[in-house]
């Protein structure tokens, strides 16, 4: 009686089909809409036989026509070398994915919740980020079909709220890793543990002291849930990630001792726009969703290790 039939745009990709697996064991219907421009079919393979799960492939460029309860937006290319491809489509996809979503909402009376991103923040001149900093960002660099594109989707978000009284939910992800990244993505970490693995030079970029957050994907995916079932009218933005904040160079360090690697490290030039500290303030994650990741940098970086080694 409590099944919900779910969307779930970008359910393909590496995020998304955590997620489809998290609902589906929750007992709802789960739809998976992607156009695998980066989402994979052998991340959803193993579930296209449950009679609770169905794939389309399709762009939400174009009009979406689906009934369902719930809607999670996380259609968008999420690496630089991704989104920078097509930098108009990327835009695109951020902004009309956006409408068309929340038009399907809009019309279904179902609750959305959009996956923003740390990339709001830009270069911030604030550490931590808390969800009332409003950014430093570049609005014509080569990142800005990302960062931009998310800041107006969110803007969407709270103006069909706001105008059509469309119940949303909007998160915003720091930077998160586990089995089924792309090894190609040029994320830092799958960079380092296929470096690793192989036993080339590890690149790090500028001089190894920036910073990040990472958290495991098992904690992202239970903080969308609890966001999507939290109490009406709390709209967000609420940040999601791990608040142990590491440089470059202790990653690098870490993923050689795991794998026991023989690789050596090396610098090149940082890419421009590439924020210098990235570091989520999630007081208000655990205020409302009781939410906290739990999973030790470590312990993750070892099941993803694991599952590199039989990608690649």
């Amino acid at each position: 009686m409590n099944r919900k039939r779910i969307l779930i745009t970008g359910g393909a990709g590496f995020i998304g089909s955590h997620l489809c697996e998290r609902l589906l064991e929750q007992g709802n219907d789960v739809v998976c809409m992607d156009n695998l421009f980066t989402g994979q079919k052998d991340n959803i393979r193993h579930l296209m036989d449950n009679p609770y799960f169905e794939f389309i492939r399709h762009d939400i460029l174009e009009d979406i026509h689906v009934e369902c309860d719930q809607i999670y937006n996380l259609a968008c290319p999420a690496s630089p070398i991704h989104y920078q491809y097509d930098p108009i489509k990327t835009g695109k996809t951020n902004v009309l994915g956006a409408l068309h979503t929340l038009g399907l909402a809009k019309r279904c009376h179902a609750r959305i919740l959009q996956a923003s991103t740390s990339e709001v923040y830009g270069d911030p001149e604030i550490h931590p980020q808390p969800e009332t900093y409003r950014g430093c960002v570049n609005p014509n660099g080569v990142r800005s079909c990302y960062d931009e594109g998310k800041r107006m989707a969110e803007t969407l978000f709270f103006d069909y709220h706001r105008q059509h009284h469309v119940d949303i939910k909007v998160v915003r992800i720091f930077n998160t890793y586990g089995p089924r990244m792309r090894s190609d993505d040029g994320r830092v970490v799958s960079n380092f543990i296929v470096q690793a693995l192989k036993g080339d030079d590890i690149t790090i970029y500028g001089n190894g002291e920036q910073t990040r957050s990472f958290c495991y994907v098992d904690d992202l995916v239970d903080g969308m849930v609890r966001m999507m079932e939290s109490r009406d009218n709390f709209t967000g933005p609420v940040n999601l990630g791990n608040t142990g904040e590491f440089t470059m160079l202790q990653l690098a360090k870490m993923i050689i001792a795991v794998t026991g690697s023989k690789s050596k490290i090396v610098y090149m030039p940082l890419p421009q726009d590439d924020p210098i500290q990235r570091k989520p303030v999630i007081d208000l994650a655990k205020q409302e969703l009781g939410w906290e990741p739990v999973v030790p940098l470590e312990e993750g970086l070892i099941k993803t290790i694991d599952y590199f080694k039989k990608a690649i």
